[in-house]
């Protein structure tokens, strides 16, 4: 008896000893369990223009919560409000406001930032400034030779380029220029504003339109209406061509670590990261 009892201390001093190495190797104790546990991925898709704005939000917040994961999606506006309207995405993204059909799914919206809409050329392109006439003429097919819309020795077949049916910042261009459903027929269309900006870059005779916060030195702006395209002019108003940038959720549905990261969005941090490139709505 004395033997069988040795034993089974024994077994139990070893069967504890395992256990308390085993607790530690999955995370410390009580605390490392809690973090894994904890571990959430959210699904962003939507407007290309919010993308790089999201990306540089979820970069920061990754930093002080190692237990969320983003991940962000760029697919063009109609399909981020459709996704979260459907939940294939917890957040949708949109540069565009929505139509009082897609309002009417019971999504809440969430005004992250604005942002300007630039015109952009090519650099070797000397002309400098444009009417919202002269854009309405250029995008509808009425203007097609760059020599009626300048004084310089500019000339040439415009080369339109646009961005695809269902972009949230083609909406809001041809709604604020008056041009909706007008686009030229023979427009070049681009999914995604790198795709419109690498085409701009390589055609002497090409125009196109992008997200201000994605405007850098391999293109040329327009001034509007003899207005230069920067968020100062955006802010005091002289600048015409903004938009929203929106995120979309179903807020019965949304989970608190998704609802955390929104909350977050709003505060003054996250808001001076908008304010890099965008314009805060703080």
């Amino acid at each position: 008896m004395k033997k069988i009892t040795a034993t089974f201390v024994l077994i139990c001093t070893a069967l504890g000893a395992a256990y308390a190495t085993g607790e530690k190797e999955a995370g410390g104790g009580a605390s490392g369990t809690s973090s894994a546990a904890a571990a959430y991925t959210i699904e962003i898709g939507g407007s290309t223009s919010v993308s790089p704005l999201m990306e540089l939000l979820a970069a920061a917040y990754s930093k002080l919560h190692s237990n969320v994961r983003i991940n962000i999606n760029g697919t063009g506006s109609s399909d981020g409000i459709k996704a979260a309207a459907a939940g294939t995405s917890e957040v949708g993204m949109s540069s565009r406001e929505l139509s009082a059909t897609e309002k009417g799914q019971g999504l809440t919206e969430l005004v992250i930032a604005i942002d300007g809409i630039a015109v952009i050329v090519n650099r070797n392109n000397p002309v400098s400034n444009l009417t919202i006439e002269q854009i309405r003429g250029i995008y509808t097919g009425v203007t097609s030779d760059w020599s009626a819309v300048t004084d310089s020795a500019k000339k040439g077949k415009i080369a339109v380029v646009s961005r695809e049916p269902g972009s949230g910042t083609r909406g809001a261009f041809e709604e604020i220029i008056k041009f909706q459903d007008k686009l030229l027929a023979g427009a070049t269309e681009f999914d995604g504003t790198g795709a419109v900006k690498a085409e701009i870059s390589r055609n002497a005779d090409a125009i196109g339109y992008i997200s201000l916060g994605s405007v850098d030195s391999s293109v040329n702006t327009v001034n509007v209406n003899g207005v230069a395209a920067t968020t100062a002019n955006v802010v005091n108003g002289s600048y015409k061509i903004a938009r929203p940038f929106i995120v979309l959720y179903r807020k019965a549905a949304i989970n608190p670590e998704t609802q955390a990261f929104l909350t977050w969005i709003m505060s003054e941090e996250a808001q001076k990261i908008v304010g890099t490139s965008w314009i805060s709505v703080k």
